[in-house]
């Protein structure tokens, strides 16, 4: 439990808090390089394995210096565990995003990113259904109210636009699900291996996964096909949506902790819908005014409860 000493010291940290929006912010363009490069004809498969271009060398620097730095690290890296953290990262990492971008052909960028952001709900039923964590009920209001926003979004576009939309939100659906998922078994595996090291196996493994998947496809003549538009959403997807973002999110963690890092993930979506508006020209009407603020306002109600449960417990 944070003393009121830390407490203190993580709000009166403005570049804690600044690292953690920009992170957010950052994380939230995603979407919208995925959908400017699907404007220019690439497919999910060429733009997932692009996106794992950029970030597996950095990933992979990152395990070499942390290997050679830290020799207790590697007499855990068994054989087993080893298998068992690149099996998670490809749920989390590889599968997840799969699905993720599969989704992004049916639906706008912003309908995405607020399907994706009930994934702490499913984080609760897993860990209630598969764990042995108990149920907090006094949540359940509160993702009523979000899904109720998702609702009312989903029939806007049932009415206006509806092809591909159950597709498309079933594909999100089953990503943040895959994800909520892998945050269960990932943690179990942090506590052995620590974060970064589990992260860099992960993701590295989900990097190669991607790529592999491109090249059984497409072969390797693809990526000279491409044109310099779609390289470089690819890169920005990488660097500005993926590698850069996820520092960014680490460094506001290591200032203000992890309970406060999460309460600016609201920023996220909002980021979204405003960069998706002025630059991919999608629609945002009444009605999208309304689920939206119903899916953020399920959120906060969602952390504040399970907070508030948390300290009953204690």
């Amino acid at each position: 439990m944070s003393t009121p000493h830390q407490t203190n010291s993580a709000a009166a940290d403005p570049l804690g808090y600044a690292f953690a929006v920009a992170g957010a912010v950052l994380f939230s363009t995603k979407g919208i390089f995925i959908k400017l490069a699907y404007g220019e004809g690439v497919s999910t498969e060429m733009l997932l394995s692009l996106r794992m271009l950029v970030a597996l060398p950095v990933y992979l620097v990152i395990l070499v210096t942390i290997l050679r730095r830290e020799h207790k690290l590697v007499s855990l890296l068994t054989p087993r565990l080893v298998l068992t953290s690149m099996a998670v990262g490809l749920l989390g990492y590889y599968l997840s995003s799969y699905l993720d971008f599969l989704g992004l052909n049916f639906l706008t960028a912003q309908y995405e990113r607020l399907v994706l952001f009930t994934y702490p709900f499913f984080v609760l039923l897993f860990g209630v259904w598969l764990f042995g964590d108990r149920m907090v009920w006094r949540v359940v209001p509160a993702m009523l109210v979000s899904y109720a926003g998702l609702l009312v979004i989903f029939g806007w576009n049932l009415a206006i636009n509806p092809d591909g939309l159950v597709v498309g939100t079933l594909l999100v659906l089953g990503s943040a699900i895959t994800f909520a998922l892998y945050q269960h078994l990932a943690k179990r595996q942090m506590l052995v291996l620590g974060s970064a090291l589990f992260t860099c196996i992960g993701m590295s493994t989900a990097a190669v996964a991607g790529i592999a998947q491109n090249l059984i496809l497409a072969g390797p003549a693809s990526y000279w096909m491409l044109s310099p538009e779609v390289w470089v959403y690819g890169l920005a997807l990488g660097i500005l949506g993926t590698v850069l973002p996820s520092f960014l999110m680490n460094a506001g963690m290591a200032r203000i902790g992890a309970r406060a890092t999460s309460s600016t993930a609201a920023f996220g979506p909002v980021a979204t819908i405003v960069i998706a508006v002025w630059v991919l020209r999608e629609p945002f009407t009444i009605y999208h005014a309304l689920g939206t603020a119903l899916v953020l306002l399920g959120s906060v109600l969602f952390s504040r409860a399970e907070r508030r449960a948390r300290q009953a417990a204690a």
